[in-house]
């Protein structure tokens, strides 16, 4: 291609003016020969692609821009959202704990943002600080061991510090693994993790976890000084599969568990004191010997001795901080004093009386007798209402039936001083009603069934000497 130039004539400006333009004939195309120094302005072929021209000869003929290598730059990832767990700290075992944290894979290490920067710019945050690994030596190995998750690798550093990353995204997974693996081998290969002297990387031998996913891309460990030999050992041994560390728990669980004494034995020694409260009435009383438990015995005559005239006995509740120290009392000692001043407000007895009730397994009026009370209630007849309620009382089992009647006779007492305590029949009959029977099933109605347990107390109250005979037998 020829191209034609306009010579500027001797004398004339050195600068020409804005219509001229200074050119000169390029009369060959060969690539060899030497480019004026003048300044000069070549017309471009409208279909070939430029390539940039060197000024100096030797730059154009030693180097050529198209064949630079790229292997030589690091692989740097501006960011992504993945999840991050440090798993060790200079070689003491971590709680594993998963955070979504922002990577960035720069020059020759890893940092960890709380959040992008976008969002922290975003959200007018001073900054965020980052965490990062230094990737100098560092040792990079899919894991299936230490994360039941998928897509898992492990980074281990020079220092004994151990992360877990992970995504559910195979694809952005790999890529992250092949980028941080070529930074930690590029390092490796530049001797750059040499800047920690008497630190050997840190690589498990006898792991099964360091099979790389793309083949035969593991890195091959150097052989550790004699003189750092006995601390890498400690850092394998101390980050290896903690199986046998499993194992050891489970063994010395089963011996701890082997040697400890029967229930039996620490009862006998006192250690552990038979409950009262929430015991099966016929279990408590063949424990005592006895046909009626001798903490309902103590509470009624604690009542009767100094509190048959008190305003709404049984109806009024007693502190229950105070109520429950008794019970707790009850549980542990043998020997229980209510005439202690502790135990003043006669109101704290009976609610501890009344909870001694209710928390039987079984209640005073024994499940499989709730439906022919019920029963025996709903008779019309006077008569025969009493004799069906007398014939099934004396049906109770012994302690069932001593204990009921002596809480009957008790409570008849109660009703004698009813202008002092203003507690009448049908007042004791709602207290008592719920607290000495229910059903073993909630599946009825319990409304309907709460008017019936009032009226089977209320009844026997009323009827208490034809049913129990007379006081004193």
């Amino acid at each position: 291609m020829q191209s034609y130039t306009k010579q500027t004539p001797l004398g004339s400006p050195a600068h020409p003016g804005p219509g001229a333009v200074q050119m000169r004939i390029k009369t060959s195309a060969s690539p060899g020969e030497r480019l004026s120094q003048t300044k000069s302005m070549v017309i471009p072929d409208p279909g070939q692609t430029q390539k940039p021209i060197t000024r100096h000869r030797r730059n154009q003929s030693q180097h050529n821009v198209s064949d630079i290598s790229t292997t030589d730059h690091p692989t740097i990832l501006k960011g992504e959202y993945l999840n991050k767990a440090k798993i060790a700290d200079g070689g003491k075992k971590l709680r594993k704990n998963w955070t979504s944290t922002w990577v960035v894979l720069d020059v020759n290490q890893l940092l960890f943002y709380k959040e992008s920067k976008q969002e922290a710019l975003t959200n007018l945050k001073p900054g965020c600080k980052p965490e990062g690994i230094d990737l100098c030596g560092a040792l990079v190995e899919w894991t299936s061991e230490k994360s039941s998750r998928k897509n898992v690798f492990q980074i281990t550093t020079r220092s004994g510090n151990e992360f877990l990353l992970q995504a559910d995204n195979s694809t952005t997974i790999c890529k992250w693994h092949d980028a941080i693996k070529k930074t930690a081998d590029s390092l490796k290969a530049k001797g750059w993790e040499g800047v920690f002297p008497g630190k050997p990387t840190l690589r498990k031998a006898n792991s099964t976890e360091f099979l790389s996913r793309h083949g035969s891309d593991s890195p091959i460990s150097k052989e550790p000084k004699p003189e750092n030999r006995r601390s890498l050992i400690f850092k394998l041994n101390y980050s290896a599969s903690d199986t046998a560390d499993k194992n050891g728990v489970k063994n010395r669980l089963k011996k701890f568990i082997s040697r400890r004494p029967s229930m039996k034995t620490l009862q006998e020694k006192g250690i552990i004191k038979d409950r009262v409260f929430g015991c099966h009435l016929l279990t408590l009383c063949a424990r005592e010997g006895t046909t009626i438990p001798s903490f309902v015995e103590k509470c009624v005559q604690a009542v009767e001795k100094r509190g048959l005239e008190a305003d709404g006995i049984y109806r009024v509740s007693g502190n229950l901080a105070t109520i429950q120290k008794l019970r707790f009392l009850v549980d542990q000692e043998d020997e229980l004093n209510l005439d202690d001043c502790q135990w003043e407000d006669i109101h704290v007895v009976t609610g501890a009386l009344k909870m001694f009730f209710r928390e039987l397994p079984e209640p005073l009026f024994p499940y499989r007798f709730f439906e022919p009370f019920v029963e025996a209630i709903k008779t019309k007849d006077d008569k025969q209402r009493v004799q069906a309620m007398k014939k099934l009382v004396h049906q109770l089992p012994k302690p069932n039936h001593d204990t009921m009647k002596l809480l009957f006779k008790h409570l008849q007492k109660i009703l004698t001083k009813s202008l002092k305590n203003l507690m009448s029949t049908q007042g004791i009959g709602i207290v008592f009603g719920p607290t000495l029977m229910w059903p073993e099933l909630d599946g009825g109605n319990m409304a309907f069934n709460m008017v019936y347990q009032n009226q089977i107390v209320e009844f026997i109250l009323i009827e208490c000497s034809e049913i129990f005979g007379p006081a004193g037998k």
